[in-house]
């Protein structure tokens, strides 16, 4: 073969396994936040087309597939941020619909620490990475809704990601619940200066 052919063949190559990776990491997101990290791998790699071969060549285990997944999916909501600031009609408009993000990315987080009870090394640098990454895109947010006082009350961005983490915790369906509903709530509360608690202040 000549050299040129195969250099041209080697590119196609890779962009070949770059799309089958990044199918497999869209395809198990939506199937972990429908079923948990305890779905099959089978379910996974029908969701991307793919077979079982290209799968585990990907990801050789299910702890593999999951944390691909949960780094995947950070990177995606850090990119969100600024991509809603620019795209959205309002600097509060970005921030609700990234907050809504969010929460569909924790639905894929389920079962984690469980799936990496002998790995706490592996989980607190995941863990590290989620925080590194995420607390600074949302503080951009905050800022850009405040500058414009879309956004009045008093939070950090690392309180509002651990409120919003504590609102999507639970796990078990119940249709009387509907988290993005209260997400909402809780960050359309931030339009107005919060009352101060009865008591507070007194001395």
């Amino acid at each position: 073969m000549p050299a040129t052919q195969s250099a041209d063949a080697a590119p196609k190559r890779r962009a070949d396994v770059e799309r089958n990776e990044r199918a497999l990491l869209d395809a198990a997101g939506k199937v972990f936040a429908a079923s948990g990290v305890d779905a099959t791998v089978r379910e996974v790699a029908a969701a991307a087309g793919v077979g079982m071969g290209t799968l585990y060549r990907h990801f050789p285990t299910r702890a593999d597939l999951v944390i691909a997944v949960y780094r995947h999916q950070i990177d995606a909501c850090a990119d969100a941020g600024p991509a809603l600031l620019a795209s959205a009609s309002s600097p509060f408009a970005a921030l609700l619909e990234w907050v809504h993000l969010f929460v569909d990315f924790l639905g894929t987080k389920h079962g984690l620490a469980r799936l990496m009870q002998g790995d706490p090394t592996g989980f607190s640098t995941l863990h590290a990475l989620f925080l590194d990454r995420l607390v600074p895109v949302l503080a951009d947010l905050v800022a850009a809704a405040r500058a414009t006082g879309e956004v009045v009350a008093e939070i950090s961005a690392y309180e509002l990601l651990r409120a919003v983490g504590d609102l999507s915790a639970w796990k078990v369906p119940d249709p009387n619940y509907d988290v993005r509903r209260i997400v909402t709530l809780l960050v359309t509360g931030l339009r107005q200066e919060q009352p101060q608690p009865m008591g507070e202040g007194l001395t």
